[in-house]
């Protein structure tokens, strides 16, 4: 069984991981936990796609 990740899955996959570990290792509150992961994850996001739009426009 081969598991075959494109490169936006594989970058949403980390970003998840990551948002979680920094939630938790970086605030001492469930509920600040909770919103400094979600903050995390739509900045991982939006970097992905920031980069993916200027490498775009890189190749172009």
């Amino acid at each position: 069984m081969t598991l075959e990740l494109s490169h936006f899955t594989a970058a949403l996959l980390f970003s998840v991981f990551a948002s979680v570990v920094f939630g938790i290792t970086q605030r001492s509150n469930p509920r600040d936990q909770v919103r400094y992961g979600l903050y995390c994850f739509a900045m991982f996001l939006g970097g992905v796609l920031l980069a993916g739009w200027v490498m775009w426009l890189l190749r172009r």
